[in-house]
């Protein structure tokens, strides 16, 4: 890639962010009843028996998307869920440390009361909170894992961040 172009033309912030879950009804429920988003609305079924499929999404051309729902969470961030069919979908979710990897992180104003609501729904919280250092001085995290596995994060900074106060 060029590093002389420049950014994105006309990239004001993120849109959505978009995962694939194994049953979407269980989704719905972790999301809206554990999280507190809003379901927005549905798409699908969607199958196409040319290479649209392969073309537009990276999958393979028999892929069946078989519904898409998209939910609200908070003022901004929109999470856009698939649920798909496809002959060699893989089932087990990467690990951060896998190319790949990834997590969602939540921004929460008192981190110990959102572990607490975690643990009353059953939710795996993976160690106890930490309290990061250096540029990131100021904030706490923890790491959560859907039913499904996928990994999202707790952080809470309400006094700001060591960096925010020094490049203020």
């Amino acid at each position: 890639m060029r590093n002389d172009l420049g950014p994105l033309p006309g990239v004001t912030g993120l849109d959505h962010i978009g995962f694939t879950v194994p049953d979407l009804d269980q989704a719905h429920a972790f999301l809206v009843d554990v999280l507190g988003c809003t379901p927005m609305y549905d798409l699908g079924p969607f199958a196409d028996r040319g290479s649209w499929m392969s073309r537009h999404l990276n999958v393979a051309d028999d892929t069946v998307m078989r519904r898409l729902r998209f939910f609200r969470l908070g003022a901004a961030p929109v999470f856009e869920v698939f649920e798909y069919e496809a002959a060699a979908q893989r089932t087990a979710p990467p690990a951060n440390s896998d190319v790949g990897g990834h997590h969602v992180a939540l921004y929460v104003e008192d981190l110990d009361a959102a572990v607490e609501h975690l643990r009353r729904h059953g939710v795996t919280v993976l160690g106890e909170p930490t309290s990061s250092s250096g540029p990131s001085l100021g904030q706490r995290w923890v790491y959560f894992l859907a039913p499904w596995g996928m990994q999202f994060e707790l952080v809470s900074y309400p006094s700001g961040k060591a960096f925010d106060r020094i490049h203020s």
